[in-house]
């Protein structure tokens, strides 16, 4: 081959990357050179901003879109005398929904500030433990009394299916000055929530908030004239007012009824 031929080819090789030159630029540099050359005048930020990604941070309202399609799997049977007994076990079955209800428990209560998860004794235990994993905090065991070693107890309490024994918490589980979720499945008159409040004060806690994925709200502050008790009445009586409670659904959007069969009978035992 010709040496001028090669010369030839050389110059049109090094014409032809001149013309296209390699870019080893990072992401990083372009950005860089970008704010660079932005006017003064102007904001460069390559940071997302914290006060737009808050903004996008979703609230879950009480009886919201996502409660009423969550109540859809929450029927109500004639239970224990009850009319209205409300069966978590329809959206247990549904591990979708169910994990719905833990994801808005735990995107409510990530940048809150806890230190545990107390769930009550006996459905607290099935919608505590999800919520207290995804939180990545511990969870604590609120039971009936004669269940647990070195435990304490609060005071009897009442409920709207009768009196109750004392709930227990093992003493080294909540420490001075821990703030606590309290976990439980339904809040009707309160007498369950006020003995695990009472607990976690006992042991120099604080209690965050209580929440519940049903909310009744008949009892918080019913008439004299209804003959129903009072949730805030019986908070103001043990002092323990200043603690919230939230629940995600309310009665006003619980509205399936049960398909009962024939043979149903209401066997219902007191627990």
């Amino acid at each position: 081959m010709p040496p001028q031929f090669l010369t030839h080819l050389a110059l049109i090789i090094v014409s032809i990357i001149c013309l296209f030159p390699t870019t080893s630029a990072t992401t990083e540099q372009i950005v860089e050179k970008s704010c660079l050359e932005t006017p003064p005048s102007e904001s460069c930020n390559t940071k997302p901003d914290s006060s737009t990604m808050s903004a996008t941070k979703k609230t879950y309202e009480q009886d919201g879109d996502e409660a009423r399609q969550i109540a859809q799997y929450l029927p109500y049977f004639p239970f224990k005398g009850i009319p209205r007994f409300y069966d978590i076990g329809g959206f247990l079955e549904k591990p979708e929904v169910f994990q719905q209800i833990v994801d808005i428990f735990v995107e409510r209560y990530n940048e809150i500030g806890i230190d545990s998860v107390a769930g009550l004794d006996a459905r607290g235990f099935i919608l505590g433990p999800p919520i207290a994993l995804a939180l990545k905090k511990p969870f604590i065991m609120m039971r009936k009394q004669g269940k647990m070693p070195n435990a304490i107890s609060s005071d009897a309490y009442d409920t709207e299916y009768g009196k109750r024994t004392g709930l227990t918490v093992q003493k080294d589980k909540v420490k001075k000055g821990d703030r606590v979720l309290i976990i439980d499945d339904l809040v009707a008159t309160g007498g369950t929530l006020s003995s695990a409040i009472n607990l976690v004060h006992m042991l120099g806690g604080e209690v965050v908030e209580c929440a519940c994925v049903v909310e009744l709200k008949m009892f918080i502050d019913p008439s004299e004239e209804s003959g129903l008790p009072s949730r805030t009445k019986l908070f103001k009586s043990s002092n323990i007012n200043h603690v919230p409670v939230w629940g995600l659904i309310s009665e006003d959007v619980l509205t399936n009824e049960a398909t009962l069969p024939e043979d149903y009978v209401d066997d219902g035992e007191e627990h």
